[in-house]
């Protein structure tokens, strides 16, 4: 800011930034404010010499006559709506849900509270109640008189039980908690719980002492399969290899003993237990027969899993002997001798029997197909599983994931529910309930189940809200987030808790759930890291009006007063996403007509055609096209409208800037950009990377690419060396091993806005020596986030958890970027003028690459004489 004879700045020169003022004529500068916690930001003059800024988040003028700051005090009136307590309804913000052990009630989590709800009959029963806390994953008792669950009203996340009737006051059973944690899963009995922590640590917490030890230790990650014995003797889970592969383990609760079940080759997780306690299923990574690509000579795995069953003891049985026809021989009835009532009623659990020595040899494999199986459940005589397809990268599978139960007896498959995303068993194996889309059924858990479905009523889950208790719980729950998942412990030397001590008093200054994200996006700032995300949360957004859009520019012939269609962008009509409405087959529109009307309407030069095309989307168009400036004489067409002309924007650039390297390499070089890491990235590798194999040189462009997770998918392709050639009597030229091999010279183009895996992307091409980086300097943000579930209002904390380094050991790229080996600016007054500096130095490059050094397959060899 130029002011009299001195420019006024704001730096973090020592650490906070502060404002300073540099004097033209003694050339000194001097620092005007020593703010040592919060920044002195967006600083501004004003017209008469003032500068306004923000401190702590409020306003302050600094004279800068007298070099001294007053605050501005500022009173908003308001009825502060947002922050009113009101009642609200949860069913938007359900986690997880069970059923009771014999499926009378179902139990919800939704919103931080726990709800049961009844399958048909009576009312829901919120049993939480209580804004100031985020209870989750919770499990009803074996005898279903209480429900054990995680609630961190403690300011830490414990275990705790209620009465199922909500009568009483919740029973803390664990104290001293420091890290997020898992579903407590009861053990039959009802002696024990079982849970997890973030630190991958496995305890069992016996309820009579409030007992905690810690029976196993997951090294990569967390520990989320474990499943009690039905005589709650026993506790089965997986833990993870250095392969990342997982192995099955059994604890003993009399012994405290664990025992390894499979070794370290295979995949082998989510154990389950047969209610009988004669058998244990799990789900294996088993078949090894590959799908095969298209485009290259390559394989992917997948539907991969199996259902597997050990048999406990060696005197058990198999589950799945031969089957063979044989005679029924009728014999004598006996005599049945009466059951006295309470003989009847009176049920004892399994005693199960493990045979240790040779388990892992006793294995049987379920007899149904090799597919993608998740959510293995076992019940009396039956499984349950759910099925789906394989995962795209980009567009949705080709099967929907659906639950299916499996007759042992019959060794047959039903299925009982379809499009679904998760589903809860009773205890006594009776019922299931499913989550359908935004619904829940409840089915009885059989072959013929599917006909006996009941819809719940969930609308009644209300809570009541007090936006100011819940917005403090937000706060504390996303600053324990970062503490439990931060890629590095010391918190990049900062000190945390001091930091939550310092923005903690700004809650009483949130009226909107916005401001929230706002404070938080503050705190987690400090941090200096990338991928602090804070994001979402219970306001209303506006939906904003959809245009059907014509995939052209549109300019106003002043003189005429109509507009006229100045540009048409052609697309790729062959993929919906490029697909240019204008342009397609029937539609007789040409640039230089005059856009008329629109479904009827005259459009004149004092219209705002846009304003014609709201809430056109998804719907045909009539346009009325004349090559005069009249309705005389106009033509009629019909179109489908786009909803965004991002794509063939884009489309055009790409296309342009192929067509530039083409022309000015005689077709020798081929170019292709990345937008992405992500689902649209490695679609434009596909796309444009395969017809280019054949060129001496390759432009990969990464510039403005917005990050993702397939870099190492390029880079791979990218690396192949050709090792040799292949010829054959009907083709005439070589194909190269392995296939799809590039074997020509490659340059990359990154820029300012090269982010995050287009950071590594630009850092492994350097480090793996494909070629040289040209540009600018990258983006500079590396560490990487994953989901660690919602908040209580739905929204999202997205912590930094993956540091990258390299293969030396050193942290690389975080808070820096990827140096180019060739600086290059693209000058704005350049680029305005259609000159793209940094594209035409990299072909200056790889021309002058390909003349010093021409890549091209050998030719074929001489037929060989095999004569002699």
């Amino acid at each position: 800011m130029w002011i009299g004879d001195k420019v006024y700045f704001a730096s973090d020169r020592d650490g906070t930034l502060n404002l300073y003022a540099y004097d033209l004529d003694s050339r000194k500068t001097v620092q005007l404010t020593s703010s040592k916690d919060w920044d002195v930001r967006w600083p501004s003059r004003g017209n008469e010499g003032q500068i306004v800024y923000e401190l702590n988040g409020e306003l302050q003028v600094l004279d800068t006559k007298t070099g001294k700051s007053s605050q501005v005090p500022i009173h908003v009136p308001t009825d502060a709506v947002a922050a009113r307590p009101s009642r609200v309804a949860a069913e938007r913000f359900v986690e997880d849900f069970e059923l009771s052990p014999k499926g009378e009630r179902a139990l919800f989590v939704a919103r931080g509270e726990i709800f049961t709800v009844p399958i048909e009959k009576g009312s829901t029963r919120n049993l939480s109640q209580s804004s100031n806390a985020h209870e989750k994953l919770a499990r009803w008792s074996p005898d279903g008189s209480r429900i054990a669950y995680i609630s961190d009203v403690s300011g830490e996340e414990e275990i705790y039980v209620i009465s199922q009737d909500g009568n009483g006051k919740p029973e803390q059973l664990t104290q001293g908690g420091k890290a997020m944690r898992y579903a407590p899963e009861w053990s039959p009995d009802g002696k024990r719980l079982a849970f997890s922590d973030k630190d991958g640590k496995l305890f069992v917490l016996t309820i009579a002492d409030k007992l905690l030890i810690n029976i196993a230790d997951e090294k990569r990650g967390q520990v989320r399969d474990y499943s009690w014995s039905p005589d709650g003797q026993y506790l089965a889970f997986s833990l993870s290899e250095p392969s990342e592969f997982r192995s099955l383990y059994i604890w003993s609760v009399a012994l405290n003993q664990l025992h390894r079940v499979t070794d370290e080759y295979f995949n082998e997780y989510h154990p389950v237990w047969d209610p009988e306690g004669k058998y244990l299923y799990y789900l294996s990574d088993r078949e090894f027969a590959p799908q095969l690509g298209s485009f290259e000579w390559n394989y992917l795995v997948t539907t991969e899993t199996g259902v597997f069953v050990l048999a406990l003891s060696r005197e058990t049985a198999s589950p799945f002997p031969p089957e063979s026809d044989e005679v029924t021989v009728e014999k004598e009835q006996e005599e049945k001798q009466e059951q006295k009532p309470e003989e009847s009623k009176s049920k004892s659990l399994p005693i199960v029997r493990i045979d240790f020595e040779g388990l892992s040899g006793r294995v049987s494999r379920v007899p149904a197909p090799a597919d993608n199986y998740s959510g293995l459940s076992a019940i009396k005589g039956h499984l349950l599983y759910v099925r789906g397809g394989a995962p795209f990268y980009g567009r949705e599978t080709d099967r929907k994931p659906a639950l299916y139960i499996y007759s042992l007896k019959d060794r047959k498959e039903t299925l009982l529910a379809e499009n679904i995303s998760n589903y809860a068993v009773s205890a006594d194996g009776s019922k299931v309930l499913v989550r359908e889309e935004q619904s829940y059924h409840l089915y009885k858990a059989a072959p013929d189940g599917k006909s006996s479905k009941k819809t719940l009523n969930t609308r009644e889950m209300m809570t009541e809200r007090d936006p100011r208790r819940e917005w403090a719980q937000i706060f504390e729950e996303v600053w324990r987030r970062f503490r439990d998942f931060f890629y590095v412990e010391n918190m990049h030397g900062y000190d945390w808790e001091g930091l939550r001590r310092r923005y903690r008093p700004w809650l009483e200054h949130v009226a909107h759930r916005s401001d929230l994200n706002y404070l938080l996006g503050e705190m987690v700032a400090e941090l200096n890291v990338s991928h602090a995300y804070i994001a979402g949360g219970d306001f209303e957004i506006p939906e904003r009006p959809q245009l059907g859009l014509l995939g052209a520019r549109l300019e106003l012939d002043v003189a005429a007063g109509r507009y006229k269609i100045s540009r048409i962008y052609p697309g790729h009509n062959e993929e919906e996403r490029y697909r240019s409405p204008l342009t397609e087959v029937g539609v007789s529109a040409r640039e230089g007509d005059y856009l008329l009307a629109i479904d009827g309407r005259e459009l004149s030069g004092n219209d705002n055609p846009y304003q014609l095309l709201r809430y056109k989307a998804n719907r045909v168009l009539q346009l009325a096209l004349n090559d005069r400036p009249v309705l005389e004489g106009a033509r009629t067409v019909t179109i489908r409208p786009i909803s965004t002309e991002v794509n063939l924007h884009y489309l055009s650039w790409v296309t342009h800037n192929l067509k530039k390297v083409t022309e000015a390499t005689g077709g020798k070089v081929g170019y292709l950009h990345l937008p992405d890491m992500g689902a649209d990235g490695i679609r434009e590798f596909i796309k444009w990377y395969y017809p280019q194999i054949p060129k001496e040189g390759l432009i990969i462009d990464v510039r403005y690419n917005g990050g993702g997770n397939v870099s190492q998918m390029i880079i791979e392709r990218l690396r192949r060396q050709v090792l040799g050639t292949v010829f054959s009597r009907t083709r005439e030229d070589a194909d190269t091993y392995p296939t799809a091999a590039f074997h020509g010279h490659l340059v990359c183009i990154l820029n300012e806005n090269s982010a995050s895996d287009g950071d590594l992307f630009s850092a492994r091409f350097k480090e793996a020596g494909l070629g040289p980086l040209i540009g600018k300097r990258s983006w500079g943000g590396v560490i990487g986030i994953t989901n660690r579930g919602p908040l209580v209002d739905g929204g999202t904390v997205n912590v930094p958890e993956f540091g990258h380094a390299s293969a030396r050991g050193e942290w690389i790229i975080e808070g820096y970027g990827v140096d180019p080996d060739i600086v290059v600016e693209n000058d704005p007054a350049l680029v305005i003028a259609g000159r793209d500096p940094q594209l035409e130095k990299a072909i200056e490059v790889i021309t002058e690459m390909i003349q010093k050094n021409p890549k091209k397959l050998p030719a074929r060899p001489a037929d060989p004489i095999r004569t002699q």
